[in-house]
């Protein structure tokens, strides 16, 4: 079935012609159209014809595909005719309406420069008509006249066969050129009018490019035919190409040129020759052209893709998987087309499976499951649920167990693994593999690290939407295209386990670390059997791997000596994660030469003598409570983040490495030393929650220029004087600052209040005004949380509202509910744009409306003159700050400070920018909904923790669990990959099936025999 959007005209052919053909020729013509089948307008008032043309003719002519203008001797005498010809000349450049000149006993030479019997007629309009007219008559029989037609003489001709000569040639410039949308069209509608507005967008005369970019599977196709459907009618020429390929392009170039020009004969034999025709031909007029699935540069050079290629007014429009070459054609837009919701994958799934839009009863639970496991994919909707038509419910349990647990549907696996075939590098496809095995729901860094890679890479996987990476910077992967990469691993080798690169399914591992099987060919291997009955392996399971790079152990036994397993690890392990380590020492004849990350957490280990580990990185021994003291680490000179969180015991520090860029030593209640910090010119981070034996960290306050964040929340003794260094050293602007126990200002703050502070900016006599330093006094109010704050900066006499979202009041799991806690931070004059004079108020308050699971007491500000102030650029998050006019900033001016309670109305930081920032009433997706721009807590938060422990220990599993969307229900032993769906396409609606079966009859049974679009 078409797409409803789909339209004709109300007519096939307007007939222009003189009243002196009207009984003969154009008469001949008009009936044997209709004859033909086609509809067709014939003004039948000539004789009450006037100077102008009626609305109703206007109005005709723009309801016709096609205007047939009948030239003859007279024609050019009628003002009526030429006023007609004007007005279908103007619909052919606006509406695209198809035009054919025919000539009846004239020389088309005589219409194109007013001559012969047009000369006649002109010579009279010269002396009648303003001339200004007479020449808009002109330039139109010339642009008429310059267009392909059909010429008659009467002299020798046959009119017969000329009138059947010109059917035939309308029957093709009309043949219909609507495309079949699809038989069931869900969700379309919503999607083509997202990108209609972009295709609307620009003046008459400009060229748009617009690309619709995603996934295989998602429906860029069907959506990219409903928009040719839509516009086709309003452009002069039109194409839509599909299956454009490399072997193919002369092909297409022949396609495109006969769709738009409607010419006989015309073939190009040379792609270089095609080009240069599309670019001569095409070059004025304005057409609409659609390249469905293109996949490299060439294809768009060989259809001369560019906005200099085609007419003014012409709308390009590629759908690609790979972003990269719509960035390369400079588009005017890229529409990311989203996967669907729920709602829409359980109704096109019902479509498929019970020819209506809504399961049976008993059919629910499963179609469910179906949907989760689809992720929003059409594509898989529509094959399984094909697939599953018409099959018992048991059918459908055994045959989804299947795809989930060994191997996925065929022609789903090909259309997904177009994307990873089209990447043509072999270091990226590794890495797709790595992550689709290993790193789903880890930090991109910290994964890039592991595998030596770039952010470039990581883009490229991007625009390959193979990969994405969601506002706390980690890697999430749709569930079909992690089965994709798993399966391309396992064809490699379907029957031995042995013989593959990577290994994440727990049977496949057992069955290898058992038989002994491991080849060389192995590069991954990871295996959790946390809670599960643990068989014992020999440490010679890994004798022969030796090109093992990344290893995952947790909760797994081994028998014979653990010293000897140093000896069969590969040299070139690059990851080592293996929560619950059982050895107390690392053997000292231990090859760690290629080491980039240690996860040793929740171990025994003591570590008092380092190896050699020159390239180590990341190092993770949280949880070690055997730990009293941190190892050596003179021999691991390049670390560059330090995670010691969680060691109850361990009581000083006694060096760590210059090169060192993040500390976590949080809930370390014994330590007490630590080393001077007055050449830890790269710390950036340094967290110390809860460490109350703390008094100082000499030499810190000389460091502080490198640092973003220090967080010491829970260090009750820390003195005086060491608190008054390091708060009056800090120099970051943007998010991040100090945190620490306690409810008193520093006593040089000037400007104090509750939650709200007003002053006039003054002028230090010979100073430069660089910024200001705030300092904000909370409390929870009922438990530990990271409650997100936003500081309203409002200066009246600018008449402008700052909204800047750089801290959150912090409050550990392990501080005193009723505690109060200080953060600094400054924001800088780049941000401000203050200047003397200016009339200011400064309000701090809850991001989110109603969130009061923190409690701002008191606020301080103090004015920053020619002091070092240095950005925050770590986490330079797009939601950081918003700047907008604000006109009414006299409003509410009371000098009154106001409690923190206040902030729920006008005052509420983004209602002062006039966002709306109502909760969904649903805590967890509130959490996402309720700052202005859904990145609030996002971009609070966003690296304060990103890949702490989460990432080195059995993090993987947790952070995907967080992450991902719930579309992807996969196998148990990845609880990452299983909640790693395309989180970020879908809408809130996507967690409709956690909301349970009731919801789902509910909400969708109901609706039966209903279709949607």
């Amino acid at each position: 079935m078409a797409s409803s959007s789909s339209k004709c005209g109300k007519y096939d052919v307007f007939l222009s012609f003189k009243g002196e053909t009207r009984k003969n020729f154009t008469d001949h013509l008009a009936c044997t159209l209709k004859t033909h089948g086609f509809k067709v307008f014939l003004d039948e008032n000539e004789l009450t014809r006037g100077e102008l043309i009626t609305p109703e003719l206007e109005q005709a002519i723009k309801d016709s595909r096609l205007a047939a203008i009948i030239f003859s001797r007279g024609y050019a005498v009628s003002r009526w005719c030429l006023g007609e010809l004007v007005e279908i000349l103007a619909c052919r450049r606006t509406m695209g309406l198809m035009v054919l000149p025919i000539f009846y006993d004239i020389d088309p030479t005589d219409v194109r420069h007013q001559t012969g019997y047009f000369e006649e007629a002109f010579q009279r309009h010269q002396v009648r008509f303003p001339a200004e007219r007479v020449q808009i008559w002109r330039n139109t029989l010339d642009a008429a006249a310059e267009l392909a037609g059909e010429a008659f003489d009467v002299a020798t001709g046959y009119e017969g066969r000329f009138v059947q000569q010109i059917v035939e040639e309308i029957a093709r410039k009309l043949k219909n050129t609507y495309l079949t949308v699809a038989p069931n069209p869900v969700g379309i509608d919503s999607r083509v009018q997202d990108i209609s507005k972009y295709v609307d967008d620009g003046g008459p005369d400009d060229v748009r490019i617009i690309g619709i970019w995603g996934m295989g599977g998602l429906g860029k196709t069907t959506v990219a035919k409903d928009i040719f459907n839509k516009y086709q009618d309003k452009f002069a020429g039109k194409s839509f190409l599909a299956d454009v390929r490399e072997e193919k392009l002369v092909d297409s170039q022949n396609t495109l040129l006969d769709d738009v020009l409607r010419l006989r004969n015309i073939k190009v034999s040379r792609v270089d020759e095609g080009t240069e025709d599309i670019k001569r031909r095409l070059g004025n007029l304005r057409v609409l052209v659609i390249v469905d699935g293109v996949d490299s540069v060439n294809q768009l050079e060989a259809l001369a893709i560019t906005r200099d290629s085609f007419g003014p007014g012409s709308r390009i429009i590629i759908t690609t998987r790979d972003k990269r070459l719509l960035q390369l054609l400079k588009a005017d837009k890229i529409c990311h087309l989203p996967a669907m919701n729920n709602k829409e994958a359980l109704e096109l799934l019902s479509w498929h499976a019970f020819s209506k839009n809504c399961p049976n009863n008993e059919y629910l639970q499963v179609s469910i499951e179906v949907v989760d496991y689809c992720g929003g994919l059409p594509l898989a909707l529509r094959v399984l649920g094909t697939h599953l038509f018409e099959r018992s419910t048991s059918v459908w349990e055994s045959a989804l167990k299947k795809w989930k647990e060994s191997q996925p549907y065929s022609d789903i696996h090909q259309n997904l693994k177009i994307s990873y075939d089209g990447i043509k590098d072999d270091n990226v496809m590794s890495m797709f593999l790595d992550i689709s095995c290993f790193f789903i729901g880890m930090n991109k860094d910290y994964v890039m690290k592991i595998l030596n890679r770039h952010d470039s890479d990581t883009m490229r996987l991007q625009e390959q939407c193979l990969v994405a990476v969601d506002t706390e910077g980690n890697l999430m992967m749709h569930g079909l295209i992690r089965d994709t990469g798993r399966e391309i691993v396992r064809e490699k080798s379907p029957d031995i386990p042995g013989k593959r690169c990577r290994l994440w399914d727990h049977k496949d591992v057992i069955h290898v670390l058992k038989t002994r099987t491991g080849k060389e060919k192995i590069q991954g291997l990871t295996l959790d059997l946390s809670g599960l009955q643990k068989p014992s392996f020999s440490t010679e399971a890994f004798g022969k791997m030796h090109g093992l790079r990344l290893l995952k152990l947790k909760g797994v036994k081994f028998t014979g000596h653990y010293e000897d397993l140093s000896k069969h690890l590969s040299k070139k392990l690059s990851w080592l994660c293996w929560p619950e380590f059982p050895m107390e020492r690392i053997p000292s004849d231990f090859d760690g030469t290629n080491l980039v990350v240690i996860d040793l957490s929740h171990s025994n280990i003591v570590w008092e003598d380092s190896v050699s580990l020159e390239k180590l990185k990341i190092l993770n021994l949280g949880y070690c409570n055997s730990l009293e003291r941190s190892p050596d680490f003179s021999k691991i000179p390049n670390l560059e983040r330090l995670i010691l969180e969680y060691c109850k015991n361990l009581q000083a520090i006694p060096t760590l490495p210059t090169n060192l860029e993040i500390l976590e030593a949080d809930e370390c209640i014994a330590l007490q030393e630590m080393p001077n910090f007055s050449k830890m010119s790269r710390m950036r981070e340094l967290h110390l929650n809860h460490s109350p034996k703390l008094t100082e960290i000499s030499g810190l306050h000389k460091s502080l220029n490198s640092m973003t964040r220090i967080h010491m929340e829970g260090c009750t003794n820390l003195t005086a004087e060491f608190r008054k260094k390091i708060l009056q050293g800090w120099t970051s602007c943007g998010y991040g600052g100090i945190f620490l126990n306690g409810n008193y200002f520093p006593e040089w703050f000037k400007y104090v209040g509750k939650d709200e502070v007003c002053f006039v900016v003054t002028e230090s006599f010979g100073s430069n005004f660089n910024g200001l330093t705030l300092c904000c006094v909370y409390s929870s109010n009922k438990q530990p949380a990271d409650c997100p704050l936003a500081i309203s900066v409002r200066n009246k006499t600018q008449r402008t509202a700052l909204l800047a979202r750089i801290t959150y009041a912090s409050v550990p799991t392990f501080c005193d509910y009723e505690g109060h806690y200080l953060w600094q931070g400054q924001l800088s004059n780049d941000m401000l744009c203050w200047q003397k004079g200016d009339q200011v108020k400064i309000f701090v308050g809850p991001a989110r409306r109603g969130d009061n699971s923190a409690r701002v007491k008191k606020i301080a500000v103090d004015l920053v003159w020619d002091k070092f102030m240095k950005e925050n650029m770590d986490d330079s998050h797009p939601g950081l700050y918003d700047l907008k006019p604000h006109e009414d900033c006299s409003s509410g001016d009371n000098d009154e400070a106001r409690t923190s309670h206040d902030a729920s109305d006008e005052n509420l930081p983004s209602k002062i920018l006039g966002f709306d920032c109502t909760g969904s009433g649903d805590d967890e997706a509130g959490a996402s909904n309720d700052l202005s721009d859904g990145d609030d807590e996002a971009g609070a938060k966003a690296g304060a923790k990103a890949g702490a422990s989460n990432d080195l220990s059995d993090g993987d599993d947790e952070a995907g669990a967080k992450a991902g969307a719930s579309n992807d229900l996969s196998d148990g032993d990845d609880e990452a990959g299983a909640k790693a769906g395309a989180s970020n396409d879908l809408s809130d609606e996507n967690q409709t099936p956690k909301r349970g079966l009731a919801y789902f009859c509910a909400k969708l049974l109901p609706s039966c025999g209903k279709k949607t679009r």
